[in-house]
């Protein structure tokens, strides 16, 4: 049987390995062993610290590392303080590297405000050294002589620290570009010119200084396609001459409902007279035989007008013949 001795003693053994292990899971003995051996000075109740402040060390160590193999003066407080704030570590350090190797001068405080405004500093320091090129669509464009002209452009750009922090990014550049296409394009009396000098297009809208403001610097414009488009001019006349008929066409329609409505207010009105003439001439017999009754006519009088009646409807009737034959001859 065991003693109690012995008991004790592995009892012992248990309870220091398990110390041990929570003790390296909590302190990173191992990441400090690491800094000590790169040569940056570390004190382990600094690593502990981090812990408690909920920073996970080897994001803070490792950067601090890099750095300092570099030649990068920064301290183990500014990376802390900007891990706690939200921004990348590693990719700062890295873009100070970067910088440093290119000669470009960035302190770590302008860096680290670049990081937290949401901008990739390493790709700003890359693009510094390495200019980016940016394609634009097909942006159209009409000439004063109604031809309309496309053209794609190839923007050479390179990314301006100073302004990385508030200035405008991509989206600008290509919009003031297409603004500028548009405009010296528009600016031309034949769209053959155009054609003939297309770098005429990137020469000017190079000079407008469209880079003001914006992260980026602008080195140079190219044209990289140039192509006609619609006949702009005779489209706008095709759909003037239609606008003009289709107005030509109500008016003249509106003019004949006015005549339409004149036509029939005539046709009443000379329905209402013959109405009229008709009832007057139904009381006509009546006032003959009124005026022979009272004496004012005598009979002489009354077969003269008879007379004079019948004479009246043998002329209508012979005008009436006269105009068929003429009809029949023709």
């Amino acid at each position: 049987m065991i003693d109690q001795s012995t008991i004790l003693i592995l009892l012992a053994v248990a309870i220091g390995f398990i110390f041990l292990v929570v003790l390296l899971t909590f302190v990173p003995v191992m990441l400090w062993i690491s800094a000590l051996a790169a040569g940056v000075k570390i004190s382990i109740f600094t690593l502990i610290g981090m812990r408690l402040r909920r920073v996970i060390p080897n994001r803070i160590i490792n950067p601090l590392i890099k750095a300092h193999k570099a030649g990068i003066d920064v301290t183990i407080n500014q990376l802390e303080s900007h891990y706690l704030a939200g921004g990348n570590v590693d990719r700062v350090v890295n873009a100070l590297i970067a910088a440093h190797r290119a000669n470009i001068e960035l302190t770590f405080e302008r860096c680290a405000a670049i990081d937290l405004a949401g901008r990739d500093v390493l790709e700003a320091v890359q693009m510094s050294v390495n200019p980016k090129v940016i394609e634009t669509p097909f942006i159209a464009g009409v000439a004063m002589d109604g031809i309309e002209i496309k053209a794609k452009s190839r923007i050479t750009v390179r990314a301006n620290i100073d302004r990385l922090v508030g200035g405008a990014g991509e989206e600008t550049i290509i919009a003031r570009v297409g603004e500028g296409i548009v405009s010296t394009i528009g600016s031309q009396a034949e769209h053959k010119k155009v054609l003939e000098n297309p770098d005429m297009i990137s020469q000017t809208v190079l000079k407008k200084g469209l880079d003001a403001g914006t992260a980026f610097e602008i080195l140079s414009i190219d044209i990289a396609d140039i192509d006609i488009g619609k006949n702009i001019g005779a489209v706008l006349q095709t759909d003037q001459a239609e606008a003009d008929k289709n107005i030509a066409q109500a008016k003249a329609e509106e003019r004949r409902a006015m005549a339409v409505a004149q036509e029939q207010e005539m046709r009443a009105r000379v329905q209402e007279m013959r109405a009229k003439v008709v009832e007057a001439e139904a009381e006509v017999p009546l006032a003959m035989a009124e005026a022979l009754r009272s004496g004012n006519i005598g009979v002489m009088d009354y077969m003269n007008i008879k007379n004079i009646m019948a004479d009246t409807d043998m002329r209508d009737s012979i005008g009436k013949i006269n105009e068929e034959s003429e009809e029949e001859d023709k």
